[in-house]
């Protein structure tokens, strides 16, 4: 299905980037009581821009404390909108740091705590659940207001070591952060939860999994290939979805999404020959499809157009021949019925003897 676009969601911002310069209207930032010139001000503007900020509560216990990237850690939550309302809390949200397992907000601030420490980070839509909202109680282009304490930061698992369960269950875990992602039209980060799934899942491992788990997997891999070639569809990145789509192929030749989609991806490049067949096969294991009938037909009419733009340009390459007219037959004969075979015959006999005069000569 044709649907809208939306993908102009800024992707994931790293922390540290440069300031902005500031505005001739911008306030001045808030100061705490204590605050003295040359001190640093109580709030700090994580991204430079005003969209993401962070104060610090309670301190933690210094900055060596603090987690780094790809731990797993664990943080008491509570979220709130501007008029007050929680809207969520949670006494132990565990998670892995530099995933996007979670908002944005918490992604980006959460390595920023020390350890023990409580801080409120106020953020603008854009970092928590967008123009899209979380029905029923957050509102779109919703701003939030987190109260986060950090409680633990550990190394996450090692990949070669999970059982096939567990393997599973990580792997799912990113797959449906993906289509979270991909929901809210941020189909950048939804690539990058799909990207960690299939990671997971095609990680080399010491234990040993039985036939159910290894076919599970399995399943979850090409569920992730599959939501991948549609997010990059959506970003017209035509030569990765066609990847993924024939990765899915090699596993489940009769897969309809991976035909629709590698069908679609065929189409938007104009390679209609090769598309329509792949959409008839996908018609073929799936009649009452809708969609896939509508897709066919239009690319059988796309098909049919670009034909007879090409006969067209053939056409007038040979000198634009008019399609009514007819070659006339040469009405004037020649005034002598002489077969051609003695004309060239004749010819033959008058150049030998030009020839053999030339010899005759030379030897005299």
């Amino acid at each position: 299905e044709d649907e809208e676009d939306l993908s102009e969601l800024p992707p994931l911002e790293d922390v540290g980037r440069p300031a902005a310069p500031p505005r001739e209207d911008a306030q001045p930032p808030e100061r705490g009581a204590g605050d003295a010139a040359g001190e640093p001000q109580e709030w700090l503007d994580v991204l430079g821009n005003g969209s993401l900020k962070k104060k610090t509560l309670v301190p933690g216990q210094g900055v060596d404390s603090r987690p780094q990237k790809g731990q797993d850690v664990t943080i008491r939550l509570k979220a709130t909108l501007q008029d007050g309302t929680v809207v969520e809390e949670d006494p132990a949200l565990t998670f892995t740091l530099g995933d996007c397992d979670v908002l944005q907000a918490l992604d980006l601030c959460v390595q920023l705590l020390e350890m023990g420490e409580t801080a409120l980070i106020v953020s603008e839509a854009k970092y928590c659940y967008g123009a899209q909202g979380r029905s029923p109680d957050i509102p779109p282009n919703a701003s939030l207001t987190l109260e986060v304490e950090l409680l633990a930061a550990r190394d996450a698992p090692d990949l070669e070591l999970l059982s096939g369960k567990e393997k599973i269950q990580l792997a799912n875990r990113k797959r449906e952060r993906g289509n979270f992602f991909y929901q809210q039209a941020d189909y950048v980060l939804a690539i990058n939860s799909y990207d960690i799934a299939l990671r997971i899942v095609g990680s080399s491992s010491k234990v040993d999994f039985s036939p159910d788990e290894e076919a599970e997997l399995l399943d979850v891999k090409v569920k992730c290939l599959n939501n991948l070639a549609a997010s990059q569809l959506k970003l017209d990145h035509f030569k990765a979805a066609l990847k993924s789509c024939n990765l899915v192929l090699e596993h489940q030749p009769g897969n309809i999404k991976a035909l629709f989609r590698k069908g679609k991806v065929l189409a938007q490049q104009g390679e209609y020959r090769e598309a329509i067949p792949i959409l008839k096969a996908a018609l073929k294991l799936e009649p009452s499809n809708k969609t896939i009938h509508a897709e066919l037909s239009k690319l059988v009419k796309k098909h049919a157009d670009q034909r007879n733009v090409e006969t067209e340009m053939y056409r007038k390459m040979l000198g634009n021949p008019s399609a009514t007219s007819t070659p006339r037959k040469c009405k004037d004969k020649l005034p002598w019925s002489i077969p051609w075979k003695w004309l060239f015959g004749a010819t033959a006999i008058a150049l030998g003897g030009v020839a053999l005069s030339v010899v005759i000569a030379a030897r005299n």
